[in-house]
């Protein structure tokens, strides 16, 4: 059932405004038709954030489009769905995302090897104007010097 087909939606706004702590690769609960619509690459992830419910920890506000042949079985575009992971990395995240500052951003919905949906989700710290400025200064230092590079 594996697919040579790479999907790989990036959330990019969240590295520009988040300083990421740790990352995790969680499972994510999906309706049918929510993963044919990711399949053909109809998600995104800006304005998503991650929150713990009942000790669960759920993706809020991610956007996945209704599927084109979806009829009545159709999912809501921007339901919240389940993250899947274990007790221990529950516990580490929610420790972590308790300090004050501190949130849980998703980061990237990718499909991996054997065909599941994965979504990248990072413990982060939200960045000052200042580090966003220095951000930007090393993103055009470096397109600067591979320029340089390629004459």
């Amino acid at each position: 059932m594996a697919s040579n087909n790479n999907i790989v939606i990036k959330n990019k706004r969240a590295s520009f405004d988040y300083e990421f702590i740790e990352t995790f690769v969680a499972g994510i609960a999906l309706a049918g038709t929510e993963i044919k619509s990711i399949r053909l690459g109809k998600a995104g992830l800006t304005d998503t954030y991650c929150t713990f419910i009942r000790n669960e920890l759920w993706v809020k506000n991610m956007y996945v489009a209704e599927y084109f042949y979806g009829t009545y079985n159709n999912h809501e575009a921007r339901r919240d769905r389940k993250l899947l992971l274990n007790r221990k990395e529950l516990r580490k995240m929610e420790t972590l995302s308790k300090n004050t500052g501190f949130t849980i951003v998703p980061t990237k919905l990718f499909m991996n090897e054997k065909g599941l949906i994965k979504l990248v989700i990072a413990v982060a710290k939200g960045k000052k104007s200042y580090d966003k400025r220095q951000s930007l200064r090393e993103k055009d230092d470096k397109r600067d010097m591979d320029r340089a590079f390629k004459k």
